[in-house]
């Protein structure tokens, strides 16, 4: 298991020589363009909101993301600070750079109507989803996504322990208001974000919440 505690770092970046910020209303989608060299910052303006997020290759979308590759590479479940993300070819994607969370899980998944139905109850089918958001958000921009390219996803902010016997836990979060995570892109990438929607979930208290996103140009 990830240290939390070595693994914070705190960012010497100024929001106010960023290139662009953008508020990401709660529950909602986006899909945009990270360039190569680009410094992201993801803010959790009100504490323990999941962020799910999925990177593709901007000239490639067949080249995207690998939760797989990316534990195996670095031998942990949980991304923080030093964590490289890999792509299914083995590339390096992003690389976290600080964060002052100090977890963020892999394995949870996107909600979706199925896996609301299974964790909560049948009658929560039909409630919006984070797979509900990817679908939206790739119909409303042409990069080239189809429903065919979800893969597994990052959800920044969460905390998923995983027990003794192997299972999962969705757990209170170790986030807080102003905690954020900052990732330097090692490529040209598209960003595929579903601020989560879930309000089943208690770790952000039934009320998803704004994030902010928070960009630098390389140097």
């Amino acid at each position: 298991m990830t240290d939390t505690i070595s693994t914070l770092h705190e960012s010497a970046l100024d929001p106010a020589t960023a290139t662009l910020r953008h508020r990401q209303p709660a529950g909602e989608p986006w899909l945009t363009e990270i360039k190569q060299g680009q410094t992201m910052r993801i803010l959790d303006l009100e504490g323990n909101q999941a962020v799910d997020i999925i990177f593709y290759n901007r000239h490639d979308v067949a080249e995207h993301y690998s939760a797989s590759d990316t534990l195996l590479e670095q031998g942990s479940i949980y991304l923080s600070t030093g964590s490289v993300l890999l792509s299914n070819e083995g590339r390096p994607m992003l690389t976290i750079v600080a964060d002052t969370c100090g977890r963020h899980d892999t394995l949870g998944g996107a909600c979706a109507a199925e896996s609301n139905t299974v964790r909560y109850a049948l009658q929560k089918k039909f409630m919006h989803s984070c797979r509900d958001n990817y679908l939206l958000a790739i119909a409303q921009v042409d990069a080239g996504l189809s429903k065919r390219d979800l893969v597994p996803n990052i959800n920044f902010f969460m905390n998923v322990p995983v027990t003794p016997e192997g299972g999962l836990t969705f757990a209170d979060g170790v986030s807080a208001p102003g905690k954020y995570v900052e990732l330097r892109a090692e490529m040209d990438l598209w960003m595929l974000v579903s601020n989560c929607p879930q309000l089943n979930n208690p770790c952000n208290a039934y009320n998803p919440t704004p994030v902010e996103f928070i960009i630098w140009d390389g140097a």
